[in-house]
């Protein structure tokens, strides 16, 4: 991605070296608030559990920034501003006004308005302040661990979180997801699904602007395709524990995140990635 030596967006948030206030047992009110909206935006409340923390009394100090996290920091900044710039264009297009989103930098752990998370969560959106979260270490373990390298694999988890946040500004996911007491959970995580796929869909519309705008490189689809894969829920779970179990599925296949993500690339247009109404995902 053509990214060096562009204007990044002035909505970065820092707060890495920062210790969070933690919480008081997971048993509260709001470690049930967070493991929900974790769970309703397709993460996984099991790492969640893991990666919530009580303050650590020896924790803080001064954050030293590598090279590496200083260039990362640039691209993820450039990233957000790609955008705001579409999607306040998209909006425009539609008679909407585009609220521009925060993204938090943090490192180890983060308190959000969701609550307290730990980078074992991954990159996540809080619409309780509608601020996007990330630990730039994911982007080592998107590498390794789910074999995604490039910095367009990376753009892609962005812009699917960004997606997250325009579906808030629509309204998406109050309008369609169920009260989760009253459903149960294979019913509840089919809508979990919708919901993420799609937001790989407007990742994918933001992917087909930024394109037509000639900030793409060969190969750069390829690595978002691939970083889409290798998230699907069937993915992690077969490396994992040697199988899937389709029911618990709260992301989407390999194939179907795929699919999704490159229907809003080849459509540019935000309002035909209608998941909730698709026949076949």
């Amino acid at each position: 991605m053509k990214w060096k030596g562009r204007q990044g967006s002035s909505n970065v948030e820092d707060k890495r070296g920062m210790s969070g206030k933690g919480m008081a047992g997971i048993g509260g009110g709001v470690g049930l608030i967070i493991v929900l909206i974790v769970t309703l935006l397709g993460g996984n409340p099991s790492e969640l559990l893991d990666g919530l923390t009580s303050p650590d009394p020896g924790s803080g100090g001064t954050y030293v920034e590598s090279d590496e996290e200083k260039e990362l920091a640039q691209f993820v900044s450039v990233v957000l501003a790609d955008t705001e710039r579409v999607w306040t264009e998209e909006f425009r297009k539609n008679g909407l006004e585009y609220e521009e989103p925060t993204l938090v930098l943090y490192s180890g752990s983060v308190e959000s308005a969701c609550g307290m998370a730990g980078s074992s969560v991954g990159p996540f959106y809080c619409p309780g302040d509608k601020k996007l979260y990330i630990d730039l270490s994911f982007y080592q373990e998107l590498k390794e661990e789910f074999q995604a390298p490039g910095d367009f694999a990376m753009a892609y988890v962005i812009a699917h979180e960004v997606g997250h946040h325009v579906q808030t500004l629509l309204g998406t996911t109050k309008k369609v997801m169920p009260d989760r007491s009253k459903v149960s959970e294979t019913e509840y995580n089919k809508y979990s699904v919708r919901l993420e796929l799609q937001a790989d869909y407007l990742a994918g519309v933001w992917a087909h602007h930024v394109q037509g705008e000639d900030l793409l490189e060969k190969g750069d689809l390829d690595e978002a395709l691939n970083a889409a894969s290798g998230v699907g829920d069937d993915s992690i779970q077969k490396k994992a524990q040697g199988y899937a179990v389709p029911d618990s599925f709260t992301h989407g296949t390999s194939e179907q995140r795929k699919r999704w993500f490159n229907k809003g690339f080849e459509s540019g247009n935000m309002n035909e990635g209608n998941t909730f109404e698709a026949k076949n995902l």
